[in-house]
């Protein structure tokens, strides 16, 4: 699978990345804006709630960050493209309800997959809670965002493929994607969140890739141009 960096996409750390997050809700959200990151090494990305695991140690040494976001700690690296979208309360896109906000972001995704010819589909509510009895694995997983399911993910089949995150503030919306390019390093962000080393096979049948589930050899280049166009035309135009 191809790494290159097109224009639109640009390449960070994961703490650059929730530099830019955390400054856009800074103050009242003007417009929509939005992100595409990739990542050139390993890191963990911890939800709120995980803040005791940031000075954890690691055998590994991987670098930790903290989002605003909860949920599951995410790993990072070149197997990763990310987006941040930033919304004020009054785009047509945000709604009372924080799970329905998701829905427009989950489906786009989905939709180019599907125009990239893999079996994608986003979850409904309803659908969610089903899945989640066979893939939780009983709560063993629920330390890790793509040990879990929640409403407006991505799936082929039952396996995730793009996590979902956001946070809410007086000052606006923040929505955040990550699809699977290719199977992260599971053992690392096991060893990074002292997991049991077996956590990682589990991490991996639950989940796949964009590598794994395209024939047409679709990489970073393709699913970054695909991405810019669909984005800008949910944000009905809005450009970065």
């Amino acid at each position: 699978m191809r790494h290159e960096h097109p224009a639109a996409v640009t390449c960070v750390t994961a703490q650059q990345e929730q530099d830019w997050n955390v400054a856009q809700l800074a103050a009242p959200v003007q417009q929509a804006q939005w992100r595409l990151w990739h990542y050139s090494e390993p890191e963990v990305v911890l939800g709120c709630a995980q803040y005791d695991a940031l000075h954890q140690p690691s055998g590994n040494r991987t670098r930790k960050v903290l989002r605003q976001a909860g949920g599951g700690a995410v790993l990072v690296g070149p197997w990763m493209l990310s987006v941040s979208v930033v919304l004020p309360h009054t785009h047509p896109l945000v709604t009372n309800s924080p799970v329905s906000s998701y829905r427009w972001l989950g489906q786009c995704f989905a939709d180019v997959l599907c125009m990239s010819q893999v079996a994608a589909h986003a979850i409904s509510p309803e659908e969610t809670r089903v899945l989640k009895q066979s893939n939780d694995l009983g709560g063993e997983l629920a330390w890790a965002c793509y040990g879990g399911l929640s409403p407006w993910e991505v799936v082929v089949d039952q396996r995730k493929l793009v996590g979902l995150a956001q946070v809410r503030r007086s000052t606006g919306i923040l929505l955040v994607a990550g699809l699977l390019l290719s199977q992260p390093d599971w053992p690392v962000l096991c060893d990074a969140m002292q997991q049991p080393n077996s956590l990682a096979r589990h991490l991996h049948d639950c989940t796949t890739s964009l590598q794994e589930e395209s024939h047409t050899g679709v990489g970073l280049s393709d699913m970054t141009e695909s991405l810019t166009a669909a984005l800008n035309a949910a944000l009905q135009g809005v450009t970065t």
